[in-house]
Protein backbone atom coordinates (compact mmCIF):
# COMPACT_ATOMS: atom_id res chain seq x y z
CA UNK A 1 0.00 0.00 0.00
CA UNK A 2 2.93 2.43 1.08
CA UNK A 3 5.11 1.01 -1.94
CA UNK A 4 7.34 3.85 -3.85
CA UNK A 5 7.17 5.89 -0.03
CA UNK A 6 10.95 6.27 1.74
CA UNK A 7 11.44 6.90 4.97
CA UNK A 8 14.47 7.40 7.26
CA UNK A 9 14.15 6.09 10.95
CA UNK A 10 16.14 7.39 13.05
CA UNK A 11 14.52 5.49 16.13
CA UNK A 12 15.10 3.29 19.18
CA UNK A 13 13.50 1.12 21.66
CA UNK A 14 9.73 0.81 21.41
CA UNK A 15 7.47 3.41 20.35
CA UNK A 16 9.44 4.66 17.19
CA UNK A 17 10.40 1.50 16.32
CA UNK A 18 6.80 0.26 16.58
CA UNK A 19 5.77 3.25 14.24
CA UNK A 20 8.62 2.26 11.46
CA UNK A 21 7.29 -0.93 11.42
CA UNK A 22 3.75 -0.52 10.57
CA UNK A 23 5.12 1.94 7.69
CA UNK A 24 7.54 -1.12 7.01
CA UNK A 25 4.47 -3.53 6.88
CA UNK A 26 2.40 -1.53 4.74
CA UNK A 27 5.40 -1.36 2.21
CA UNK A 28 7.79 1.64 2.79
CA UNK A 29 11.05 1.20 2.25
CA UNK A 30 12.30 2.03 5.76
CA UNK A 31 15.74 2.05 6.68
CA UNK A 32 16.76 1.47 10.12
CA UNK A 33 19.78 4.45 11.09
CA UNK A 34 21.54 2.60 14.04
CA UNK A 35 25.00 3.10 16.05
CA UNK A 36 27.77 0.88 14.65
CA UNK A 37 27.13 -1.30 17.34
CA UNK A 38 23.79 -1.87 17.16
CA UNK A 39 21.08 -0.07 18.50
CA UNK A 40 19.80 -0.40 22.05
CA UNK A 41 16.93 -3.34 21.49
CA UNK A 42 19.36 -5.39 19.86
CA UNK A 43 20.73 -6.08 23.10
CA UNK A 44 18.11 -6.13 26.23
CA UNK A 45 15.17 -8.74 25.87
CA UNK A 46 12.17 -8.95 28.47
CA UNK A 47 12.29 -12.36 30.37
CA UNK A 48 16.19 -12.71 28.76
CA UNK A 49 14.21 -13.38 25.42
CA UNK A 50 16.81 -14.05 22.77
CA UNK A 51 16.78 -16.62 19.41
CA UNK A 52 20.40 -17.67 19.36
CA UNK A 53 22.23 -13.80 19.44
CA UNK A 54 18.80 -11.99 18.65
CA UNK A 55 16.94 -10.03 20.96
CA UNK A 56 12.99 -10.66 20.80
CA UNK A 57 12.54 -7.35 21.63
CA UNK A 58 14.34 -6.52 18.15
CA UNK A 59 12.49 -9.02 16.26
CA UNK A 60 9.03 -7.66 17.48
CA UNK A 61 9.81 -4.53 16.40
CA UNK A 62 12.01 -4.50 13.54
CA UNK A 63 10.40 -6.33 10.77
CA UNK A 64 11.10 -5.54 7.00
CA UNK A 65 13.00 -2.63 7.47
CA UNK A 66 16.99 -2.39 6.26
CA UNK A 67 20.11 -1.65 8.90
CA UNK A 68 22.07 1.52 8.34
CA UNK A 69 24.63 1.44 10.81
CA UNK A 70 26.75 4.45 11.52
CA UNK A 71 28.39 6.48 13.54
CA UNK A 72 26.49 9.85 13.61
CA UNK A 73 29.47 11.32 15.92
CA UNK A 74 31.64 10.88 12.46
CA UNK A 75 31.41 14.04 9.91
CA UNK A 76 31.33 11.27 7.20
CA UNK A 77 28.56 9.44 9.50
CA UNK A 78 26.45 12.72 8.92
CA UNK A 79 26.96 13.46 5.86
CA UNK A 80 25.64 9.46 4.33
CA UNK A 81 22.03 10.68 7.06
CA UNK A 82 21.63 14.21 5.25
CA UNK A 83 21.92 12.62 1.80
CA UNK A 84 19.09 10.29 3.00
CA UNK A 85 17.05 12.34 4.34
CA UNK A 86 17.72 14.20 1.06
CA UNK A 87 15.98 11.81 -0.68
CA UNK A 88 13.08 10.44 1.92
CA UNK A 89 9.80 11.53 2.37
CA UNK A 90 9.75 10.70 6.00
CA UNK A 91 11.60 11.29 8.25
CA UNK A 92 10.71 9.25 11.76
CA UNK A 93 12.93 10.25 15.37
CA UNK A 94 12.60 9.76 19.31
CA UNK A 95 15.34 11.01 20.61
CA UNK A 96 14.94 14.10 23.76
CA UNK A 97 14.31 17.26 22.56
CA UNK A 98 17.46 19.00 21.10
CA UNK A 99 19.60 15.60 20.35
CA UNK A 100 19.34 16.05 16.54
CA UNK A 101 19.06 19.72 16.25
CA UNK A 102 22.62 19.82 18.04
CA UNK A 103 23.67 16.69 14.90
CA UNK A 104 22.76 19.09 12.22
CA UNK A 105 19.84 16.98 11.92
CA UNK A 106 17.18 18.85 13.07
CA UNK A 107 13.79 19.82 11.17
CA UNK A 108 14.92 22.94 9.89
CA UNK A 109 17.93 22.04 8.56
CA UNK A 110 16.61 19.37 6.73
CA UNK A 111 13.99 20.93 5.13
CA UNK A 112 15.92 23.72 3.69
CA UNK A 113 17.21 20.83 1.20
CA UNK A 114 14.15 18.46 1.33
CA UNK A 115 11.09 20.82 1.41
CA UNK A 116 8.33 18.11 1.24
CA UNK A 117 10.14 15.78 4.09
CA UNK A 118 7.93 15.13 6.75
CA UNK A 119 9.39 15.24 10.01
CA UNK A 120 7.88 13.46 13.17
CA UNK A 121 9.24 13.11 16.20
CA UNK A 122 8.00 11.21 19.81
CA UNK A 123 9.14 12.50 23.08
CA UNK A 124 8.40 10.58 26.31
CA UNK A 125 5.92 13.94 27.72
CA UNK A 126 6.38 16.66 24.40
CA UNK A 127 9.17 18.76 23.02
CA UNK A 128 8.31 21.46 25.26
CA UNK A 129 6.83 22.03 28.37
CA UNK A 130 7.92 21.44 32.12
CA UNK A 131 8.71 17.59 31.35
CA UNK A 132 10.12 18.25 28.49
CA UNK A 133 13.22 16.57 29.61
CA UNK A 134 11.49 13.94 31.72
CA UNK A 135 12.30 10.53 31.10
CA UNK A 136 10.25 8.86 28.59
CA UNK A 137 9.26 5.30 29.33
CA UNK A 138 6.33 3.55 29.59
CA UNK A 139 5.66 2.75 32.98
CA UNK A 140 6.68 6.16 33.92
CA UNK A 141 4.08 7.59 31.86
CA UNK A 142 1.28 4.85 32.76
CA UNK A 143 1.62 6.35 36.46
CA UNK A 144 1.82 9.90 35.29
CA UNK A 145 -1.58 10.14 32.60
CA UNK A 146 -3.24 8.17 35.65
CA UNK A 147 -3.69 5.21 33.93
CA UNK A 148 -2.08 2.78 36.72
CA UNK A 149 -4.56 4.63 39.14
CA UNK A 150 -7.21 3.57 37.36
CA UNK A 151 -6.24 0.54 36.90
CA UNK A 152 -5.87 -0.53 39.86
CA UNK A 153 -7.97 0.54 42.81
CA UNK A 154 -6.21 4.25 43.30
CA UNK A 155 -6.35 3.89 47.46
CA UNK A 156 -5.69 0.57 48.17
CA UNK A 157 -3.62 -1.07 44.84
CA UNK A 158 -2.49 1.12 42.08
CA UNK A 159 -1.59 -1.58 39.13
CA UNK A 160 0.05 -0.82 36.16
CA UNK A 161 -0.51 -2.44 32.46
CA UNK A 162 1.20 -5.88 32.19
CA UNK A 163 2.54 -4.84 28.90
CA UNK A 164 4.24 -1.55 27.03
CA UNK A 165 0.56 -0.63 25.93
CA UNK A 166 1.33 3.07 25.86
CA UNK A 167 4.51 2.79 23.77
CA UNK A 168 2.62 0.38 20.96
CA UNK A 169 -0.54 3.32 20.94
CA UNK A 170 2.03 6.06 20.88
CA UNK A 171 3.73 4.07 17.63
CA UNK A 172 0.33 3.14 16.25
CA UNK A 173 -0.40 6.91 16.67
CA UNK A 174 2.73 8.45 15.05
CA UNK A 175 2.31 5.67 11.70
CA UNK A 176 -1.30 7.24 11.66
CA UNK A 177 -0.13 10.50 11.26
CA UNK A 178 2.89 10.02 8.87
CA UNK A 179 0.39 8.54 6.60
CA UNK A 180 -2.07 10.75 6.70
CA UNK A 181 0.76 13.30 6.12
CA UNK A 182 2.02 11.33 2.84
CA UNK A 183 -1.17 12.25 1.50
CA UNK A 184 -1.27 15.27 1.52
CA UNK A 185 2.26 15.31 0.31
CA UNK A 186 1.10 13.06 -2.40
CA UNK A 187 -1.53 15.56 -2.88
CA UNK A 188 0.54 19.43 -2.83
CA UNK A 189 4.24 18.01 -2.34
CA UNK A 190 4.14 19.87 0.98
CA UNK A 191 6.03 18.35 4.05
CA UNK A 192 4.81 18.35 7.77
CA UNK A 193 5.88 18.14 11.13
CA UNK A 194 4.83 16.13 13.21
CA UNK A 195 5.22 15.57 16.98
CA UNK A 196 3.73 12.77 19.08
CA UNK A 197 4.50 11.78 22.99
CA UNK A 198 3.76 9.10 24.96
CA UNK A 199 2.47 11.09 27.60
CA UNK A 200 -0.96 12.27 24.96
CA UNK A 201 -0.85 8.48 23.98
CA UNK A 202 -1.65 7.28 27.38
CA UNK A 203 -4.43 10.41 27.89
CA UNK A 204 -5.90 9.38 24.58
CA UNK A 205 -5.99 5.62 25.38
CA UNK A 206 -8.24 6.87 28.15
CA UNK A 207 -10.55 9.13 26.67
CA UNK A 208 -13.51 7.53 27.41
CA UNK A 209 -12.24 7.52 30.73
CA UNK A 210 -10.98 10.90 31.35
CA UNK A 211 -14.45 12.31 29.57
CA UNK A 212 -16.88 11.09 32.37
CA UNK A 213 -14.87 11.99 35.16
CA UNK A 214 -14.02 15.56 33.83
CA UNK A 215 -17.73 16.26 32.97
CA UNK A 216 -19.05 13.79 35.72
CA UNK A 217 -18.31 16.10 37.90
CA UNK A 218 -17.06 13.28 39.72
CA UNK A 219 -14.53 13.05 42.54
CA UNK A 220 -11.26 11.03 43.50
CA UNK A 221 -13.50 9.01 46.06
CA UNK A 222 -14.84 6.95 43.22
CA UNK A 223 -11.84 5.40 42.37
CA UNK A 224 -12.22 3.52 45.53
CA UNK A 225 -14.03 0.25 44.32
CA UNK A 226 -14.84 -3.99 45.06
CA UNK A 227 -11.34 -5.24 43.96
CA UNK A 228 -13.49 -7.11 41.64
CA UNK A 229 -14.63 -4.32 39.32
CA UNK A 230 -12.20 -3.79 36.35
CA UNK A 231 -12.76 0.12 36.30
CA UNK A 232 -14.06 2.69 38.30
CA UNK A 233 -16.58 4.06 35.90
CA UNK A 234 -18.62 1.28 34.72
CA UNK A 235 -21.11 -0.28 36.99
CA UNK A 236 -20.68 -3.36 38.35
CA UNK A 237 -20.61 -6.47 37.77
CA UNK A 238 -17.92 -5.41 34.87
CA UNK A 239 -15.08 -6.80 36.38
CA UNK A 240 -13.05 -9.98 37.29
CA UNK A 241 -14.31 -13.03 39.71
CA UNK A 242 -13.07 -16.28 40.86
CA UNK A 243 -14.52 -19.92 41.11
CA UNK A 244 -14.29 -22.54 43.12
CA UNK A 245 -11.43 -23.93 41.27
CA UNK A 246 -9.13 -20.79 41.46
CA UNK A 247 -9.68 -19.68 37.97
CA UNK A 248 -11.04 -16.92 36.44
CA UNK A 249 -13.33 -15.08 34.34
CA UNK A 250 -14.65 -11.76 33.14
CA UNK A 251 -18.32 -10.94 33.23
CA UNK A 252 -19.44 -7.73 31.57
CA UNK A 253 -22.79 -5.62 31.85
CA UNK A 254 -25.96 -8.25 31.86
CA UNK A 255 -29.33 -7.91 32.61
CA UNK A 256 -29.63 -7.98 36.17
CA UNK A 257 -32.79 -10.97 36.51
CA UNK A 258 -30.79 -13.32 33.61
CA UNK A 259 -27.38 -13.51 35.70
CA UNK A 260 -29.46 -13.93 38.62
CA UNK A 261 -30.75 -16.51 37.37
CA UNK A 262 -27.89 -18.25 36.14
CA UNK A 263 -25.58 -18.06 39.08
CA UNK A 264 -28.88 -18.99 41.03
CA UNK A 265 -27.93 -16.41 43.36
CA UNK A 266 -31.13 -15.21 45.61
CA UNK A 267 -28.81 -11.96 47.09
CA UNK A 268 -28.49 -10.99 43.52
CA UNK A 269 -32.20 -11.32 42.71
CA UNK A 270 -32.70 -8.95 45.71
CA UNK A 271 -30.36 -6.52 43.97
CA UNK A 272 -31.83 -6.61 40.91
CA UNK A 273 -33.15 -3.32 41.03
CA UNK A 274 -30.49 -1.14 42.38
CA UNK A 275 -28.26 1.02 41.03
CA UNK A 276 -25.11 -0.87 39.58
CA UNK A 277 -23.25 2.27 39.89
CA UNK A 278 -24.45 3.67 43.16
CA UNK A 279 -24.30 0.53 44.67
CA UNK A 280 -21.48 -1.27 42.42
CA UNK A 281 -19.42 -2.40 45.45
CA UNK A 282 -22.47 -4.50 47.06
CA UNK A 283 -23.62 -6.30 43.85
CA UNK A 284 -19.86 -7.29 42.98
CA UNK A 285 -19.86 -8.97 46.54
CA UNK A 286 -22.64 -10.23 45.50
CA UNK A 287 -21.62 -11.89 42.36
CA UNK A 288 -18.27 -12.51 43.66
CA UNK A 289 -19.86 -14.81 46.31
CA UNK A 290 -22.08 -16.88 43.56
CA UNK A 291 -19.42 -17.76 41.57
CA UNK A 292 -16.32 -18.64 44.03
CA UNK A 293 -19.27 -21.60 44.61
CA UNK A 294 -19.24 -22.58 41.68
CA UNK A 295 -16.40 -24.17 39.48
CA UNK A 296 -15.47 -23.34 36.31
CA UNK A 297 -16.94 -25.97 34.06
CA UNK A 298 -20.57 -25.09 35.87
CA UNK A 299 -19.99 -21.17 35.51
CA UNK A 300 -19.14 -21.17 32.22
CA UNK A 301 -22.26 -23.76 31.23
CA UNK A 302 -24.55 -21.59 33.12
CA UNK A 303 -23.39 -18.37 31.54
CA UNK A 304 -23.41 -19.68 28.32
CA UNK A 305 -26.79 -21.44 28.62
CA UNK A 306 -28.21 -18.04 29.16
CA UNK A 307 -26.35 -16.24 26.18
CA UNK A 308 -24.51 -13.58 28.88
CA UNK A 309 -21.60 -11.65 28.71
CA UNK A 310 -18.39 -13.57 30.01
CA UNK A 311 -14.88 -14.36 29.20
CA UNK A 312 -12.00 -16.46 30.51
CA UNK A 313 -9.26 -15.13 32.00
CA UNK A 314 -6.15 -16.27 29.19
CA UNK A 315 -2.71 -15.88 29.74
CA UNK A 316 -0.10 -16.06 26.75
CA UNK A 317 0.16 -20.05 27.35
CA UNK A 318 -3.70 -20.32 26.15
CA UNK A 319 -3.36 -18.17 23.66
CA UNK A 320 -0.74 -20.89 21.67
CA UNK A 321 -4.04 -22.89 21.60
CA UNK A 322 -6.50 -20.19 21.64
CA UNK A 323 -8.86 -21.20 18.32
CA UNK A 324 -9.60 -17.29 17.17
CA UNK A 325 -5.66 -16.95 17.32
CA UNK A 326 -5.11 -19.33 15.08
CA UNK A 327 -8.35 -18.67 12.69
CA UNK A 328 -7.30 -14.77 12.76
CA UNK A 329 -3.26 -15.72 12.29
CA UNK A 330 -2.44 -13.68 14.43
CA UNK A 331 0.79 -15.67 15.33
CA UNK A 332 3.06 -16.14 12.42
CA UNK A 333 6.52 -18.64 12.14
CA UNK A 334 9.50 -17.15 10.19
CA UNK A 335 12.65 -18.51 9.29
CA UNK A 336 15.89 -16.27 9.08
CA UNK A 337 18.89 -18.23 8.26
CA UNK A 338 19.36 -21.20 11.11
CA UNK A 339 16.64 -19.17 13.00
CA UNK A 340 13.10 -19.93 13.57
CA UNK A 341 11.15 -17.43 15.56
CA UNK A 342 7.20 -16.41 16.11
CA UNK A 343 5.73 -13.15 15.84
CA UNK A 344 2.53 -11.01 16.17
CA UNK A 345 1.70 -10.54 12.70
CA UNK A 346 0.41 -7.32 11.50
CA UNK A 347 -3.05 -6.58 12.95
CA UNK A 348 -5.19 -5.77 10.01
CA UNK A 349 -6.37 -7.77 6.82
CA UNK A 350 -6.28 -6.64 3.67
CA UNK A 351 -8.76 -8.33 0.86
CA UNK A 352 -8.70 -11.08 3.11
CA UNK A 353 -4.66 -11.57 3.18
CA UNK A 354 -2.23 -10.54 5.73
CA UNK A 355 0.87 -8.24 4.89
CA UNK A 356 4.01 -10.33 4.37
CA UNK A 357 7.08 -10.45 6.29
CA UNK A 358 9.72 -9.65 3.36
CA UNK A 359 13.00 -8.87 5.20
CA UNK A 360 14.82 -9.15 8.82
CA UNK A 361 18.34 -7.23 8.75
CA UNK A 362 19.46 -9.71 12.05
CA UNK A 363 23.37 -8.03 12.05
CA UNK A 364 23.16 -4.32 12.77
CA UNK A 365 24.29 -2.73 9.48
CA UNK A 366 22.90 -5.78 7.71
CA UNK A 367 21.96 -3.45 4.80
CA UNK A 368 24.51 -0.64 4.73
CA UNK A 369 26.29 -1.94 1.47
CA UNK A 370 23.32 -1.62 -0.77
CA UNK A 371 21.87 1.52 0.93
CA UNK A 372 25.11 3.44 0.30
CA UNK A 373 25.72 1.80 -3.10
CA UNK A 374 22.13 3.59 -3.92
CA UNK A 375 23.84 6.63 -2.66
CA UNK A 376 26.66 6.08 -5.65
CA UNK A 377 29.04 4.54 -3.39
CA UNK A 378 31.83 2.32 -4.74
CA UNK A 379 32.90 -0.70 -2.23
CA UNK A 380 36.47 0.26 -1.98
CA UNK A 381 35.00 3.46 -0.42
CA UNK A 382 32.22 1.63 1.72
CA UNK A 383 35.55 -0.60 3.08
CA UNK A 384 37.36 2.35 3.98
CA UNK A 385 34.65 3.76 5.98
CA UNK A 386 33.97 0.06 7.95
CA UNK A 387 37.93 -0.15 8.79
CA UNK A 388 37.69 3.50 10.10
CA UNK A 389 34.43 2.41 12.53
CA UNK A 390 32.31 5.27 10.27
CA UNK A 391 29.68 2.66 9.46
CA UNK A 392 29.59 -1.20 9.69
CA UNK A 393 28.96 -3.10 6.37
CA UNK A 394 29.09 -6.67 7.13
CA UNK A 395 29.43 -9.36 3.83
CA UNK A 396 26.84 -11.96 4.02
CA UNK A 397 22.98 -12.90 4.00
CA UNK A 398 21.57 -11.87 7.40
CA UNK A 399 18.20 -10.64 5.83
CA UNK A 400 16.70 -13.16 3.90
CA UNK A 401 13.31 -14.67 5.05
CA UNK A 402 11.63 -17.84 4.23
CA UNK A 403 7.62 -18.09 5.42
CA UNK A 404 5.31 -20.92 5.58
CA UNK A 405 2.78 -21.36 3.18
CA UNK A 406 -0.41 -19.50 3.70
CA UNK A 407 -1.97 -22.82 5.29
CA UNK A 408 1.23 -23.30 7.59
CA UNK A 409 0.45 -19.49 10.18
CA UNK A 410 0.04 -20.62 13.40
Amino acid sequence: MLNGMKVLSLCHYLQGPAAAQYLADLGADVIKVEPVGGAHERHWAGAKSFIGDVSSFFLCANRNKRSLAVDLKAPEGLDIVRRLAQQSDALLENFRPGVLDRLGLGYDTLRGTNPGLIYASATGFGATGPLKDSPGQDLLVQARCGLIAGTGERFAAPKAVGAAVVDQHGGSLLAMAVVAAYVRKLQTGQGTRVESSLFNAGLDLQAEALAAYINGDVGRERYRRHPSLASWFHEAPYGVYGTKDQRFVVIGLNDPIALAGALGSQALEALAAVDRYDDRDAYAQAVADATVALTYVDLVERLDARALWYAPVQDYEDLKQDPQVRHNRVLQESTVGDLTFTLVNPPVDYDGQKLSTRHFALVPGADTRAILHDLGMRDGDIDALAQRGVVAAPVGQHTAVSEPAEGAHS
